[in-house]
């Protein structure tokens, strides 16, 4: 028996990685091969029971599950950036989220037949639509930057606020079973609130004052805060039933919003914990689907869920949209994408669970419901938005701005002189203060790394489709590489190696390895260590727009070979990074990026900055 439930726990943790890296390989949303998965070992196969695998754990660890990822969801929720990001997005994450409420309810209840209670917390979770399902489709649709812009970050915002919506639905559905009398039900429903907003809000004081003031050693803060986080569950539910999943949430909200508290730990370890949670956790949701709980609900979750598809979300983008800049062509496609994510399946399987043990009817029929809707929406949405968009024009032209993964002297100056020939540039760097030159020169920065899921989220690539790794650490080149050889192509990933190895220094310390994981950045001689050295030395990256009297031979002739050339760029907008086909590509029109090794002459035929 025990070597059957370890081979199980295996075949899960298999299941969970394969479906993540198809995911990403694929460019789709994970939750598509979860789902699959947890079905062929439920439903189909029969080869994974939950209930019997983990019997009366089993939802004290969903529910713990579920509380990590509303922790990490709420430590997104800085009120700083829901100010930054447009009327737009406000409105959608306020009464835009109310309109989806109303519309899903009344839809649930009509076509369903579920009562007015269950209707009520049903339309709460199908509010979300969460960052996970969000950034794989925006990276295979590739919107344009307003829409992608908007899509992103109501993802991201929209999530804790929608859990804080559910559980209120849920709190409300629960008092109206105690008592019909509206006053006892706003008691119990100000007591759930309140155990919430106290616990929640008093731990994520006290514990941000705790990491603020370095009270807790660094290396014990993600564990230390992950058991704070179970802690503040716990003690929620105790006084006050179901309000767990409201303080886990507040608590993250005040993290985030703490000054001078640098949370960016917490996060990578949250992300990462996420990824494995929400993993297992939806291969175990999907293998307790009864199929004649989905029978039961049939044809009218397909109805429901096309509802909420063609009606609800272009309703509430119309309204949420009026007045804006935004042209028809973008709003449609706003309107068309909206997928139910990770948050409502595990939201429904938490409460179902609970109201079933209470004798709620209806209420096992919460997670089937919850599951066509996002399978559909992923599904329907996942096959026709690409081609939506290309035929409403609202498609990035292909992106020739770049990505720079390390902040020093050469890669700010480099991403200076990318901004002022108006390409997309962002600089990413582990190191805020390393980012202040960048932001000062107005430059695009990404603190943290790009690799991580805070990138997936945060990001901003549109208009973005190549790398550069020029950091002064290797291995973080070689992986930066690896990792945006996917979204990017192999052939739009460049290295810049840290230094030479040669016979003449003999440090092969920092040198790369023969096999790179993209293309080299530049010439085979040059490394971040020169190209910093000749700039310590005053050098700097000077621009020479080539014509038809001065082409490309006759300014490598000028140059006596003493030019590092960089980048070209034609007056169209194409990009090159420097290759030996330059001398079929280069040509009157295009300016040439170079550093200039000694004071030199130029022709007056070249414009030369």
């Amino acid at each position: 028996m025990v070597h059957h439930v370890l081979l199980l726990l295996v075949v899960i943790g298999l299941l969970s990685l394969i479906s993540q890296w198809l995911a990403w390989r694929l460019r789709v949303p994970a939750i598509l091969f979860l789902l699959t998965s947890g079905l062929l070992l439920g439903p189909v196969t029969g080869v994974l029971n939950p209930d019997e695998l983990f019997g009366q754990l089993q939802f004290p660890f969903i529910s713990l599950a579920v509380a990590v990822i509303l922790f990490e969801g709420g430590l997104t929720l800085d009120g700083n950036e829901i100010r930054g990001h447009g009327a737009i997005v406000g409105r959608l994450i306020s009464w835009g989220v109310v309109i989806i409420w109303v519309a899903v309810t009344c839809m649930a209840h009509w076509f369903i037949g579920i009562d007015w209670t269950l209707a009520i917390l049903f339309g709460a979770i199908m509010t979300v639509t969460g960052p996970t399902v969000i950034m794989p489709m925006l990276r295979a649709v590739r919107p344009s930057r307003a829409v992608g812009n908007i899509l992103r970050w109501e993802g991201i915002l929209v999530d804790p606020l929608g859990a804080i919506l559910a559980v209120l639905a849920f709190t409300i559905v629960i008092a109206s079973q105690v008592s019909t009398n509206w006053i006892e039900v706003l008691i119990l429903l100000l007591k759930t609130l309140g155990a919430g907003l106290v616990v929640g809000g008093g731990v994520g004081f006290i514990w941000g004052r705790a990491l603020r003031r370095y009270w807790i050693p660094q290396f014990l803060h993600n564990v230390a805060t992950l058991l704070m986080v179970f802690t503040t569950y716990a003690l929620a539910d105790q006084l006050a039933q179901e309000s767990g999943l409201l303080a886990v949430t507040i608590m993250g909200i005040w993290l985030a919003n703490t000054p001078g508290l640098h949370i960016r730990g917490l996060l990578d370890f949250k992300e990462s914990l996420s990824i494995l949670l929400i993993s297992g956790l939806f291969i175990l949701l999907a293998a307790r689907l009864d199929v004649e709980h989905l029978q039961a609900v049939g044809w009218p979750a397909v109805v429901v869920m096309l509802g909420i598809q063609f009606i609800a979300r272009p309703v509430k983008v119309a309204l949420c949209t009026l007045g804006s800049s935004l042209n028809w062509r973008e709003r449609v496609i706003l309107g068309w994408i909206g997928p139910r994510g990770i948050i409502a399946a595990a939201i429904s399987a938490v409460f179902a669970e609970r109201l079933e043990a209470r004798g709620i009817a209806g209420a096992d029929l919460l997670v089937p419901l919850s599951f066509v809707v996002i399978c559909g929406t992923v599904v329907l949405q996942s096959l026709t938005a690409r081609p939506l968009a290309k035929a409403l024009g609202v498609t990035e032209p292909e992106p020739e701005g770049v990505l720079i993964v390390g902040a020093n002297a050469f890669s700010i100056e480099l991403a200076r002189v990318l901004k002022e020939a108006q390409f997309n540039v962002v600089v990413s760097h582990s190191n805020r203060d390393g980012l202040r030159p960048a932001r000062k020169a107005g430059i695009g920065t990404f603190y943290g790394s790009p690799m991580s899921d805070h990138a997936e989220r945060t990001l901003d690539l549109a208009g973005i489709g190549r790398l550069f790794a020029m950091s002064r650490n290797s291995e973080l080149n070689h992986l930066a590489c690896a990792y945006f050889a996917n979204q990017f192509g192999r052939r739009e990933v460049f290295l810049l190696p840290v230094a030479i190895d040669s016979p003449e220094t003999g440090d092969s310390q920092h040198a790369p390895s023969l096999e790179l994981p993209g293309r080299r950045l530049f010439a085979d001689d040059v490394s971040l260590s020169k190209l910093l050295s000749y700039m310590s030395k005053g050098a700097q990256i000077s621009t020479t727009t080539l014509t038809e009297e001065c082409n490309f031979e006759k300014f490598q002739e000028d140059s006596s070979g003493d030019r590092i050339l960089l980048l070209a760029w034609s007056d169209k907008g194409k990009l090159a990074p420097y290759s030996s086909k330059w001398d079929s590509i280069v040509g009157p029109g295009w300016t040439i990026a170079s550093i200039a090794l000694q004071t030199q002459s130029s022709s007056p035929a070249m414009q030369e900055k």
